[in-house]
């Protein structure tokens, strides 16, 4: 797969799973109209992720949903800290991102059932999947391990790392091996890395991505602070 024809199949399962906004879906749907490359992409993405829409209908969410949530998480933010909320007018920052958070999980989990029962990437399929979460548990990452060759890295929502620091993925086959490098990512992307020799991805399997010096780690372990970090499926 070309590039191209990658950066198109990203945009359509974006578009079709529900993760663009407003704005960029409008823009998409404008561009398919004269671009029969990102049509068939979205065509074999509504194919791939058929078995959600069979799930069942799609259900209003309740007006009041994410004041709840939002007054659920002030509150427990106070009990934590002990100290009296603020309210600052005219700021609704917090409830964003708190909805931000939700629609990432789930996200993650359409993702996650979707890749049980069929490949997310072409004809090929993903030996082990992992979901990587933060430490506030909030799944950030889709680890596709197709065994000792490639391994697929997509981001499942939007996370910057300083621009002097590299992100390196690891995995971690087994003690006798320890902790093994996959490879760094290239920004904050869907990507695929190549060329390596390992045992046969297991259940349970450990994957995470850290914060690693420029050009990763030196010593070849991980050595700067978790990001993510989550364990392998096998697909049934």
């Amino acid at each position: 797969m070309s590039s191209d024809e990658e950066a198109a199949s990203e945009r359509a399962d974006s578009y079709v799973l529900g993760l663009l906004d407003a704005s960029d879906s409008a823009k998409l749907e404008a561009e398919m109209e004269t671009n029969s490359a990102l049509r068939a992409a979205v065509a074999k993405s509504r194919d791939r992720f058929l078995e959600l829409d069979l799930i069942g209908s799609e259900q209003p969410v309740s007006p009041g949903l994410w004041s709840r949530i939002d007054t659920s998480l002030g509150k427990a933010d106070v009990a934590s800290s002990g100290d009296q909320p603020r309210l600052e007018p005219g700021n609704d920052n917090r409830l964003g991102r708190w909805q931000k958070t939700a629609y990432a999980a789930i996200a993650a989990s359409l993702v996650f059932a979707t890749a049980l029962t069929y490949t997310l990437v072409g004809t090929s399929r993903p030996q082990v999947i992992a979901i990587l979460m933060d430490e506030k548990g909030v799944p950030l990452v889709l680890v596709e391990d197709f065994g000792n060759t490639s391994a697929r890295i997509t981001p499942l929502a939007d996370f910057s790392a300083p621009a002097d620091r590299s992100m390196q993925v690891w995995t971690l086959p087994n003690k006798d091996i320890g902790p093994t490098s996959l490879g760094l990512l290239d920004g904050w992307r869907t990507v695929t890395l190549d060329s390596r020799s390992l045992p046969t991805p297991h259940e349970e399997q450990l994957y995470e991505i850290t914060l690693e010096q420029p050009g990763g780690s030196p010593t070849g372990r991980p050595t700067g602070p978790i990001l993510v970090k989550g364990f392998g499926k096998v697909p049934r």
